[in-house]
């Protein structure tokens, strides 16, 4: 009895980090695909993801703020982004699967470029 007392407890903690990490289907349109252009106006580098905050002119001339879901700091960090890479007033081009509610102004951003210097990634 002993030992599947302890089975179980294992299992559970190797399962439970999969039931932890939610599905990016689920927050945002996966087979969309829309593009912003704006002012960078903060990079979070935390975990569990990164996030890319850029002021965007919407459709009739007014910013409006973005938020673009990134990879974690661990994944962007074996690509060579580190918490320096993206700095305010940066003007960037995401591109990205637009968030199920629109109300959010949000995407899960899949490619990123700073025209100024050719600096892209993904």
């Amino acid at each position: 009895m002993k030992r599947l007392t302890i089975a179980l407890l294992v299992i559970a903690v190797a399962v439970a980090p999969l039931y932890a990490h939610h599905s990016f289907a689920r927050a945002y349109y996966e087979n969309k695909s829309i593009s912003i252009s704006g002012e960078l106006v903060a990079f979070e580098f935390r975990s569990p993801h990164a996030w890319v905050q850029v002021i965007v002119p919407d459709e009739n001339g007014q910013m409006q703020k973005y938020s673009a879901e990134w990879f974690n700091p661990s994944r962007l960090s074996k690509m060579n982004i580190t918490k320096d890479t993206l700095k305010p007033g940066d003007y960037v081009i995401i591109t990205g699967s637009p968030s199920r509610n629109v109300n959010e102004r949000s995407l899960h951003l899949k490619r990123i470029q700073r025209p100024a210097d050719g600096w892209k990634c993904c």
